[in-house]
């Protein structure tokens, strides 16, 4: 079966054996529907998101690989309900975002790529900073210059070249486009590849209940990585009948940096106007997300939505999860806060099988969480 990069919007394609991360007119690029993989085509010997290589878009004879995947989901009450964690924190990085650095290098690699350019609010740089190192790969990384310090030094001791931008997330990326004519762009938020690591998400789910689908998955936000990931996991799952309908998607986000949530609330295809406004889910604070349309189209599909969380809610959570023994990030902390408000409308009931989707680790926020207890460092 031929898989080519694609244009959603034009439909044009265009072919795998030539590298790129955008469409001529720099347009945002997915891949041509993959028919996903069976139960039987899993690698158990691998104890990682390896594992589930068979539905990749091209074969690596070598990835790199630091075991990320097969993270622990583990069972919470959440409010006096019974929901299930998906630890994302104890991959490698941690963060979830090793699954898409992972394949997306692995795959660049292959293609003689051997330089990349990122930028990241953090975690997509901190893992891109490691597996460009695991694979004798040179990376540039571009980076706010508020980034949490807990975040950079990562990046800089994998031996990545770290450039603080000033300004907001978005000048951020707009200055990581200007640079890509000179370097690789392999940018979390742009390389379809990325989309294809993030979606063993779904398969890891899948896996994880038994060979089902849950009912419902509640991921943070920003540019809809995981969003999109499961909705493509899921969507070959279900071409290849190993589930019968698609879990609901519901994507988190603040209140301050909600484009997505906004344009979804609104009813809209595309971007809306919105107010942008300083958030401390930093990891989510993407004022232009490039899938705009495509992470709408998602959550429509599934039947899903989007939660919006003040600054307080998103506070409320990341200590009440500290409490409780999961000490995440204030970005990933959102996915609880969205829980209780689903909870509450009555948009999801507690028998259902819901999934929150734990992005972070709290060690990377340690400067905002003491700011949440009171306390100095």
């Amino acid at each position: 079966m031929q898989i080519d990069y694609l244009d959603p919007r034009s439909g044009a394609t265009f072919p795998l054996d030539q590298p790129r991360w955008c469409g001529p007119d720099r347009a945002p690029l997915m891949l041509t529907p993959l028919p996903g993989l069976t139960r039987t085509q899993i690698d158990a010997g691998l104890r990682s998101l390896w594992r589930y290589r068979a539905a990749f878009p091209l074969a690596v004879e070598q990835p790199i690989t630091l075991g990320e995947g097969c993270t622990p989901l583990i069972a919470r009450r959440i409010g006096g309900v019974s929901t299930l964690l998906k630890c994302e924190w104890l991959n490698p990085t941690c963060s979830f975002k090793d699954r898409g650095a992972s394949v997306m290098l692995s795959l660049l690699r292959a293609q003689g790529i051997t330089a990349v350019l990122e930028d990241s609010s953090g975690n997509g740089g901190a893992a891109v900073s490691c597996y460009a190192a695991a694979g004798g790969m040179a990376a540039t990384i571009l980076t706010p210059e508020s980034t949490s310090p807990a975040k950079t030094v990562q990046m800089r001791a994998h031996g990545a070249t770290v450039d603080l931008i000033p300004g907001t997330r978005q000048d951020t990326a707009d200055a990581a486009v200007a640079r890509s004519e000179s370097i690789f762009y392999a940018s979390h938020n742009w390389h379809p590849f990325f989309l294809h690591g993030t979606k063993t998400l779904a398969y890891e789910l899948w896996e994880d209940l038994g060979f089902r689908a849950p009912d419902n998955i509640i991921t943070p936000c920003g540019a809809g990585s995981n969003v999109l990931g499961c909705g493509i996991g899921f969507a070959e799952l279900l071409r290849a009948g190993e589930i019968d309908t698609l879990p609901r998607i519901f994507a988190a986000q603040p209140a301050n940096c909600a484009p997505i949530g906004t344009a979804f609330l609104a009813g809209a295809e595309d971007a809306v106007p919105t107010t942008i406004a300083p958030t401390m889910a930093e990891g989510t604070a993407i004022a232009h997300p490039v899938r705009m349309r495509e992470v709408l189209g998602i959550l429509r599909e599934t039947n899903g939505g989007a939660v919006m969380l003040d600054e307080a809610e998103i506070a409320a959570a990341t200590l009440d999860l500290a409490r409780a023994g999961v000490y995440v990030e204030p970005t990933s902390a959102q996915a609880s806060a969205a829980f209780g408000k689903l909870l509450e409308t009555g948009t999801i009931t507690p028998e259902q099988t819901t999934v929150l989707v734990m992005t972070g680790t709290g060690l990377k926020a340690t400067p905002r969480i003491a700011e949440l207890l009171g306390i100095g460092l």
